[in-house]
């Protein structure tokens, strides 16, 4: 026996000795050009994640595992060719990096299409996130990494969302979906075809769907934060994000992720695989293939059983209609209500791949196609609110008939829950090529993509059918297409100055796709009405562009630089936007930068051309109102003009400090007015006389009807702040800690556009003359954001275990629900500043098995909200109780969304969420 625990100690020693002992490999890497150092080169021990970065001067200093046998450096920089190099005897190597035709441009968003620089002396502000950044969230979905990384992006699941389930509606700097441009390997992403109609966070607006994108696939993404219509065209008034794609092969891994709710709901099961070749000498292909399941997460809220059964609930305030909803509610409290994060199951394929034609020619491809199937529930149908025919529910023991109805059908019913069930089919694909010829970079592509939704309406019924209606139904959806043409064309003209010239030429196609008969006739299905085949279209257009870029490096410090692009589209005509932009190094440690730009953002298709009647809740009902598009005859007749194009004038300044490798810092101030603003206009309700609105409207079947306008004139300024402080010795750990945030300084309306005569002559719900706009759209335009949100995160890494702590502060929110009645200019719902922290462990097993475990919101923080009067009159309101109490249960339901009341918040209800990932490297 001690013999036994003698060896067995013995051989721990020598596994801790073997984990132990190091292999210092020092060296320097230069341009094969000039001999100068190259800084920030990535190196990596191939087959691991062991690595490290070169120093200002170039040199380099790594500790290799003895364990790990003949061991092979990876080199790669951008705009240069990765080597492999084996480590020789000496423990020291000098690398000279030849220029590549293969990797130029791959961040084409920094300054222009001239030669790349390191973060903090670019002429514009950039984010630029790693793969393992984003990893160390623990988030699965690419968008939600990003709201936990980047301090002016943000993105929250709504409490009701139909076909939003389907993808949630993300911005930068609070300027809507619409105004990021997204980019794929620095070619145009297409849009959703999803128009976001929920009173919520990026109403009327449309994106690309950031979350088909797999974050196991993204070596990196680089967030340019200022106007870039110069360069791109159309959607980049907020700033760019393009999304760099894996791509020289280091080794295959697969990665299992699994997670839960402290409540026990929300689990999740993900499995991806990443993996690919190298061939030749530079060619290369990388493929991902993921499977995930996240189930639904349930927070119900209770009922308020009084409020409920009173007339400003379902009630009559008659005993016996009183008596029959507080004994539905004494059995179900929470009204069988699900406040839920949808059901989610994805299947998602990408590849990226290089193929060299010779020393100056290569060609370049990526594909990527995702489906999403997303099932969510509308609010429960309680028995006293709608009947069912005798068509859904099976009737329980308990013979109660909450319905008021004599019919003994409805003895024993209990309601009924419709299902909302989205398909998405997301794809899209690049074929390009690039070659290098007397100096002259030729970059020549041809881009497709495509969103299409189709969505299902289960368990639900037409009122208007009664008992012959069905009880599932086809409503329809919508499909986006888009097909690029890029050519760009640059040179170093002399050594110091830099030319780059070319064009795009873009098609779009828009359909909305009718849905089954029954699903649109009369009040349509319940929950979500179809699309009726008069208003099933099929539009296109096309674009063309054409954009010059300057870079001109004065001296070694001063940078100028300037773009122009003149735009011509189908259906608007003409745009032209300019950018300036310059840079000043004082000693290689300080950037003083700024540009000034405009803008434009042309109306998407789906803006001119969607219509549609939605299910909407008011009250305590659900009602039908209406989008007409911009051409219908509701349109004609109120008077609604044309849209254009946004225009926008974007000013920016800033400092970057880089005194050493392991110390960064930016500060940044930003600008931006959009005149012409498109917004998704108030509801100008049905007057129920005689006059050709009511007609037309009652025709439609819709109590109001709303139009896409260019409404605003809005300023929008506000300072961003990145600090990073790496590599902070603590013994024989190390400490990394950084920082980022964004304050919100203004977001403001400058002038409302002209409300048409025909509409002033309307009433809104107020008595008043109705309006283009209200406080609603104004607040979900403004402050339905936070006012400012900090990331403060610490990295320590301690030999094989890291640990990574976030805390992210997000500030207040503000809305205006339109619940709030006559009290809607004079009271406001606010959500708190609140602190979500995140804290995840990780351990490197071998060099090929590791394992991290995070705890998303650890202190289980929610979002939390009071209603603050603005006025006189609203402070008096909530100093009555009787009011308040009404108040409160107009804008959660009568209780069902207590958290987030029916519009959002500026971050997840869910609280605590446990994320574990295996990772297995061959």
């Amino acid at each position: 026996m001690k013999n036994n625990l003698l060896l067995c100690l013995v051989m721990l020693f020598c596994i801790s000795f073997n984990g132990i002992a190091q292999r210092v490999v020092t060296g320097k890497v230069q341009d094969a050009g000039d001999g100068s150092p190259i800084p920030a080169v990535n190196i990596i021990v191939q087959g691991t994640s062991v690595g490290t970065t070169t120093d200002l001067d170039g040199n380099f200093r790594l500790e290799i595992a003895s364990s790990i046998e003949n061991p092979i450096l990876v080199f790669s920089y951008i705009s240069y060719t990765s080597q492999e190099v084996a480590v020789p005897a000496s423990n020291y190597l000098e690398i000279k990096l030849e220029a590549s035709t293969s990797q130029l441009d791959e961040i084409v968003v920094s300054t222009g299409r001239g030669a790349e620089r390191t973060i903090t002396d670019t002429p514009l502000p950039i984010d630029n996130i790693t793969f393992q950044e984003m990893q160390t969230t623990g988030q699965v979905s690419f968008d939600r990494a990003l709201q936990y990384r980047i301090p002016s992006f943000n993105t929250v699941n709504t409490p009701v969302n139909d076909a939003t389930s389907l993808l949630d509606p993300y911005e930068i700097r609070n300027l809507g979906p619409s105004r990021t441009l997204i980019l794929i390997n620095g070619k145009r992403k297409n849009l959703s075809s999803l128009v976001y109609t929920q009173t919520s966070p990026g109403r009327g607006e449309t994106g690309a769907d950031l979350s088909a994108i797999p974050s196991d696939a993204i070596a990196r993404v680089e967030i340019l934060r200022d106007g870039a219509s110069a360069q791109y065209g159309s959607d980049a008034i907020a700033g760019v994000m393009n999304i760099i794609l894996k791509d020289k092969f280091e080794y295959s891994d697969v990665k299992l992720n699994m997670g839960l709710t402290h409540q026990g709901d929300g689990a999740l099961l993900g499995v991806n695989l990443n993996s690919g070749a190298n061939f030749g000498n530079k060619g290369y292909f990388n493929y991902h293939i993921s499977f995930t399941k996240q189930t639904s997460s349930n927070r119900p809220g209770t009922v308020d059983a009084n409020y409920e059964a009173s007339s400003n609930g379902f009630g009559d305030d008659t005993p016996a209609t009183t008596a029959l909803i507080k004994k539905f509610l004494a059995k179900y409290p929470d009204g069988r209500n699900r406040n839920e994060q949808p059901d989610n199951t994805s299947a998602k394929f990408l590849v990226n791949g290089g193929i060299p034609l010779g020393e100056k020619t290569d060609v370049y491809f990526n594909a990527a196609y995702v489906y999403r199937k997303a099932i969510s529930h509308a609010n429960y149908r309680v028995p006293y609110w709608k009947k069912d025919y005798g068509l859904l529910s099976d009737r329980v023991s308990d013979p109660t008939n909450y319905t008021g109805d004599a019919n003994a059908i409805y003895n024993g019913y209990e309601g009924y829950h419709p299902t909302f069930e989205g398909d998405l089919n997301d794809y899209n694909g690049t074929l390009g090529i690039k070659t290098l010829k007397n100096g002259w970079k030729h970059d020549i592509s041809f881009t497709v993509g495509g969103n299409r939704m189709l969505f299902t309406v289960n368990n639900t019924v037409n009122h208007d059918l009664r008992e012959k209606s069905p009880v599932s139904f086809k409503p329809g959806g919508f499909a986006f297409d888009h097909i690029v043409g890029n050519i760009d064309i640059s040179k170093n003209i002399v050594s110091n100055l830099h030319i780059g010239f070319g064009s795009e030429l873009r098609t779009e196609t828009y359909q909305i796709i009718e849905g089954d008969e029954s699903s649109y006739n009369g009040q349509g299905s319940n929950s979500f009405p179809g699309f009726n085949k008069r208003n099933a279209i099929k539009a296109s257009r096309y674009n063309i562009g054409a954009y010059v870029d300057l870079t001109w490096d004065i001296t070694k410090d001063l940078l100028l630089g300037g773009t122009a692009r003149i735009e011509n589209y189908s259906d608007f005509g003409s745009a032209f936007v300019w950018r300036a932009n310059a840079r000043y190094k004082i000693a290689n440690v300080l950037t003083l930068r700024g540009s000034v730009s405009t803008g434009f953002r042309a109306p998407t298709l789906h803006q001119f051309n969607l219509s549609l009647n939605q299910a909407s809740f008011q009250g305590s009902d659900i009602v039908i109102t209406g989008l007409a598009n911009n051409y219908s005859r509701e349109a004609s007749i109120l008077g609604i003009p044309k849209l254009k194009p946004e225009q926008s004038l974007n000013l920016t300044g800033g400092v970057g400090i880089n005194p050493n490798r392991d110390f960064s810092i930016t500060l940044d101030y930003y600008y931006i007015t959009i005149t012409d603003r498109i917004l998704y206009s108030a509801q100008i309700q049905n007057p129920g006389d005689a006059s050709a609105l009511a007609t037309l409207l009652n025709q439609a079947g819709t109590s109001g009807i709303s139009f896409f306008v260019n409404g605003y004139n809005t300023t929008t300024q506000g300072v961003d702040i990145v600090a990073s402080y790496k590599n902070i010795s603590l013994g024989s750990t190390k400490l990394g800690i950084n920082f980022a945030g964004n304050y919100l300084i203004e977001n403001k309306l400058n002038e409302e556009a002209a409300t048409p005569e025909k509409i002033k002559s309307q009433k809104d719900i107020n008595g008043k003359s109705a309006s283009i706009s209200n406080a609603t759209v104004e607040a979900l335009t403004f402050t339905s954001r936070p006012q400012y949100k900090f990331i403060l995160g610490l990295d320590w890494t301690i030999k094989k275990f890291s640990i990574n702590l976030n805390n992210t502060l997000f500030g207040p929110v503000k809305f205006r629900n339109a619940d709030l009645g006559k009290y809607i200019t004079d009271i406001e719902t606010q959500f708190q500043p609140r602190v979500v922290t995140d804290l995840g462990f990780m351990f490197q097993f071998t060099s090929k098995l590791s394992a991290s475990f995070t705890v998303q919101n650890l202190l289980n923080v929610l979002p939390k909200y009071e209603l603050v009067g603005l006025t006189d009159v609203g402070k008096a309101a909530l100093n009555d109780g009787t009011i308040k109490n009404k108040l409160v249960n107009d804008i959660t339901f009568n209780g069902r969304y207590p958290v987030t009341t029916y519009d959002g918040s500026h971050f997840s209800q869910l609280g605590t969420t446990f994320q574990a990932q295996v990772v297995y490297k061959f």
